[in-house]
């Protein structure tokens, strides 16, 4: 095995040097810096970690933070770390992923124990348990998601958030329905346990949802559902039911996407042209299901990778960005606008602060404008057969 040794004989220095160009706590000039580089990757040098943590205070690793909890649609949730993984390997960290419902204690755990250099926290709540111990910690983190019913809201939590602006993606589908000549509209939202622990996303869409259908007249029925054929069955069965005359649904969970098109289609229900369905979903779901679909895009892989800032110490007014635009059979058509929140100065940042600004984070909060896909050209009250 190649030692550190080894690398300094190579490079023609003392074994200090090539510690001090490992560690940084020593400014070494550029040519020996080079030659130091050139040796480590001729030889294959490795740091040892648990060594080179000792030495620097640093494990070059950072906590994911992923409770998979009763309710979440796992692909997605995987496809968001997948992206925080490769992005933080690109920068020279591993992650170390955290799946137990531990809530605050797990944030505990790695301020206590020093087993990484930064938190990435997943499936934030409105009233999130582990707020208390994230602002706290001297370790950075970031939330993916909003603690919040608001961006403006989040701001004031000093923590930083990436997240789609998911209350704007409620409002489209409710403007786009409304748009066909609409007038009742049913959603099929997440399962019961996501609105009960109060989960950002879940809360913020279904606020826009109804503000929308408010301001446009339009009846608006919300039911959770868990994503089975059987329960999606069950709760359009009701809706139909209790309002024979709606005529366009709304669906908020991936798992109940296919059971839904599967029951139209049995029930005799052709989409777009009986009922009309929009979906808030990950391109792919929507791409892929058995019949095109109208979707207000999630960006799972985009949130994952998340935003650098232009200074992690000083942080600037997190902004929204440019949707990817609307979108029909993954052409971009158009382009989506902009929305800019209020900055805000923000408090100084702790110890370990260049941990998270050499990685794709952001700058406070963070809202992605949503993005839309439309596949059909509407008539009034329904929409024409879906192209391509």
């Amino acid at each position: 095995m190649v030692t550190l040794a080894d690398v300094a004989r190579h490079a023609g220095v003392s074994a200090s040097t090539v510690s001090y160009v490992l560690s940084g706590k020593r400014s070494i000039s550029a040519p020996t810096r080079e030659r130091i580089q050139h040796s480590i990757d001729a030889l294959g040098y490795r740091p040892h970690a648990g060594a080179r943590a000792l030495a620097s205070s640093r494990t070059d690793i950072l906590a994911l933070m992923m409770p998979l909890r009763t309710g979440l649609y796992v692909p997605v949730m995987m496809e968001i770390a997948m992206a925080v993984t490769t992005t933080a390997r690109s920068h020279g960290y591993d992650v170390l992923l955290l799946t137990g419902e531990e809530g605050p204690e797990a944030v505990r755990r790695v301020e206590g124990s020093a087993i990484a250099d930064a938190m990435i926290v997943m499936d934030v709540e409105l009233d999130d348990p582990r707020l208390p111990c994230l602002q706290e910690a001297e370790r950075p983190s970031v939330l993916i998601g909003l603690p919040a019913a608001s961006a403006e809201a989040a701001s004031s939590t000093g923590l930083d958030c990436v997240d789609l602006d998911f209350e704007a993606a409620g409002v489209r589908c409710v403007e786009h329905l409304a748009g066909l000549g609409h007038t009742a509209i049913a959603v099929l939202g997440e399962p019961p346990a996501v609105y009960a622990r109060g989960t950002g996303f879940a809360a913020r869409t279904l606020a826009g949802l109804r503000a929308a259908a408010d301001a446009y007249g339009v009846g608006l029925l919300h039911r959770p559902v868990e994503g089975t054929y059987a329960a999606v069955a069950a709760a359009v069965t009701r809706v139909f039911e209790e309002r024979p005359g709606t005529t366009a649904l709304v669906v908020q969970n991936e798992a109940a996407v296919e059971p839904l098109l599967a029951l139209l289609r049995h029930q005799g229900r052709a989409v777009p042209e009986d009922v009309s369905v929009a979906a808030i979903c990950p391109d792919q779901v929507a791409a892929h299901a058995s019949v095109p679909l109208t979707a207000v895009s999630v960006p799972a892989q985009e949130m994952g990778r998340l935003r650098r800032p232009q200074e992690v110490e000083h942080p600037v007014a997190g902004r929204g960005r440019h949707g990817a635009g609307i979108r029909r059979g993954g052409r971009a058509l158009g382009q989506g606008g902009r929305r800019r929140w209020p900055g805000r100065t923000a408090r100084p940042r702790r110890a370990a602060a260049s941990v998270v600004s050499t990685i794709d984070t952001i700058s406070q909060v963070s809202v992605r404008t949503p993005s839309w896909a439309p596949v059909a050209t509407p008539k009034t009250g329904t929409t024409t057969p879906a192209t391509a």
